[in-house]
């Protein structure tokens, strides 16, 4: 059997029609095939590639750590320099308040640990989040997504979870003194792209502490300079009780994080001891690929090009049949009238070497959300290329 083949007899697909690409080099903005084939990525491994694909100190940094060791023993035991040091890099660049880092596999492992860490720390059981929200496909994780379909097949799930509506101040009055914390997006990404008012964001951080229940944000998608800051709550003038990390924390390596002040982390030190473990979190080739990318991302200044890469997109992604382009710094939804056009569209743009995708609980809409440092020229192509794409369809 051909690569193609094996792929479909022994590694497990999630959707029926899987894409199916064979990629075999990738670099930048751009992916290779199996058959030389380019394409643009407009979706960065779903945000994971900020500073774009094989950046070349990410790639040293993972070499240099190889060379001195791999795997050693569970999280939290040993001190380990790329441990170390990158928890030390993210709190220097985080409010005071956040300065102890729990690293985990993923983005989903970071909401389980930040549920167990509000639960334990406030002694209270009751979880809310928010409608059409996403924090991951676990578990814990999927007894806060924000969409009956995607958590029906799985009943029963966690119980007390309450889910609110984003951007809805009527809906604070339900927060109160058996909350355990509120977990929120700082962009429903998954949404299509929906960003909060300030002022609302700002009344929900004062609802939590008035009822002394934690606020959790999830940066997973929107961390690391993806909508024009170094974190997306910047913009909001809040500051969590703990944060979220994932998908480029770890500059294409698997890392996820929730961060949190010491004295909160300190309650799963004990009663149980050991109150939250894992074996691989925070492993010292993606905590050293992590760090190396986190330093790019500043040196290289990319997050001061984001707003003006955000608005070449907008001027360029203009046509009779797209109804709305939302966007927050380089997280954009381009909205077509139904599912069945942004995915003839979408598979259109594939086939004219343009790699986008949609969204979860926004099927109309096309995701755009590029390594930070794409090139205007490769920005100006890609739209031509999405604009031509919709005429063909």
């Amino acid at each position: 059997m051909n690569q193609r083949q094996l792929f479909l007899q022994h590694v497990a697909q999630t959707s029926p029609a899987p894409l199916a690409l064979e990629i075999v080099k990738a670099e930048g903005s751009t992916l290779w095939d199996v058959n030389g084939k380019t394409f643009t990525d407009l979706i960065a491994g779903i945000s994971v590639c900020n500073i774009g694909h094989r950046h070349p100190a990410v790639t040293e940094a993972i070499k240099k750590q190889v060379d001195q060791y791999l795997h050693l023993l569970v999280y939290g035991e040993f001190v380990e320099t790329p441990q170390v040091a990158y928890a030390h890099k993210l709190t220097q660049h985080l409010p005071a308040s956040l300065n102890s880092v729990y690293f985990t596999n993923s983005g989903a492992e970071a909401t389980e640990g930040a549920m167990k860490l509000a639960k334990r720390y406030t002694n209270r059981t009751q979880l809310i989040a928010f409608n059409q929200s996403y924090h991951g496909s676990t578990q814990g994780a999927l007894s806060i997504i924000g969409d009956e379909y995607w958590r029906n097949a799985y009943r029963p799930l966690l119980p007390g979870i309450l889910h609110l509506n984003y951007n809805s101040f009527d809906d604070l009055e339900h927060i109160n003194t058996t909350t355990a914390c509120v977990i929120a997006e700082t962009v429903q990404a998954e949404r299509g792209v929906i960003a909060p008012s300030k002022a609302w964001m700002q009344a929900l951080r004062k609802k939590c502490t008035n009822t002394g229940c934690l606020l959790v944000l999830d940066e997973i998608q929107t961390g690391f300079g993806r909508t024009g800051s170094l974190w997306g709550f910047e913009q909001l003038e809040i500051i969590p009780d703990i944060v979220l990390l994932g998908k480029a924390l770890g500059g294409g390596m698997p890392l996820g994080a929730f961060v949190a002040d010491k004295q909160l982390m300190r309650s799963l030190t004990s009663n149980p001891v050991l109150g939250h473990i894992t074996t691989f979190g925070g492993h010292p080739v993606s905590c050293a690929a992590g760090l190396a990318a986190m330093k790019a991302l500043q040196e290289e200044n990319m997050i001061a090009t984001v707003r003006a890469k955000e608005s070449l997109f907008l001027s360029l992604l203009k046509h009779p049949h797209i109804k709305t382009v939302r966007s927050a710094g380089l997280l954009i939804a381009v909205e077509f009238e139904n599912f069945e056009k942004n995915k003839a569209c979408i598979d259109r743009c594939i086939e004219m070497g343009v790699l986008t995708d949609w969204f979860l609980f926004a099927p109309q809409c096309m995701r755009i959300a590029p390594p930070l440092n794409i090139s205007d020229e490769t920005i100006k192509k890609a739209c031509e290329t999405i604009v031509e794409a919709i005429e063909r369809t």
